[in-house]
């Protein structure tokens, strides 16, 4: 049932997939017990699924009883927490409670940095994810240097070429707008182009 959530959820048929994830949330906790990582790991894919179709005030509870059952049952270090945590915060994020998303995206960061390694693809997602929500507040100074540390991430481990490295360098161009260096802009513009047209050949 999960298996086949998740390939609805991949072709964004999320009407179709939320059944199947809640049944297989309802096995898990019946089969294993309501304290236990697969009940917080489904909770977090129906809560996925929820947040992808704007329904946020569902899915932040599925996400807070995952954090809590991973903060009891696993270490403090573990990458599904730092997932469950991320998620919650980013549920935060979409409703602007930003002081609620802040500290939760730090957190995540610091166990994936802590669990995977300082330049392993995961910690990109967490650095990005927290200047994102620096940006959305318009603290664009606070918000350059986890996006620089994203892209410097995402450059040694992809390489310069990689698409997700143009990405990265599109959400770093915009704080460098906001803030008047529309020279740096600019630069990180040619980049962009450089890597799609290199990639769409």
């Amino acid at each position: 049932m999960n298996a086949l959530a998740l390939l609805y959820q991949a072709q964004r048929r999320y009407a179709e997939a939320e059944p199947y994830f809640a049944r297989a949330l309802e096995i898990n906790e019946k089969a294993l017990g309501s304290q236990h990582a697969n009940v917080a790991a489904s909770l977090n894919n129906l809560g996925m699924v929820r947040r992808a179709q704007g329904r946020p005030a569902e899915a932040e509870p599925l996400f807070q009883r995952a954090v809590a059952i991973d903060e009891k049952v696993l270490s403090a270090n573990h990458p599904s927490l730092a997932t469950s945590l991320n998620n919650l915060a980013g549920i935060y994020a979409d409703q602007r409670r930003y002081a609620d998303a802040e500290p939760l995206f730090k957190r995540s960061l610091a166990i994936n940095g802590s669990a995977l390694g300082r330049d392993h693809p995961l910690v990109a997602t967490s650095y990005n994810n927290l200047a994102m929500i620096y940006q959305a507040q318009r603290r664009y100074g606070e918000a350059e240097p986890p996006m620089k540390q994203a892209l410097a991430i995402l450059e040694k481990t992809l390489g310069r070429d990689h698409l997700d490295v143009a990405s990265a360098l599109e959400n770093y161009a915009a704080p460098m707008r906001n803030m008047n260096r529309n020279a740096d802009a600019q630069a990180l513009d040619i980049r962009i182009k450089a890597i799609r047209a290199r990639t769409t050949r």
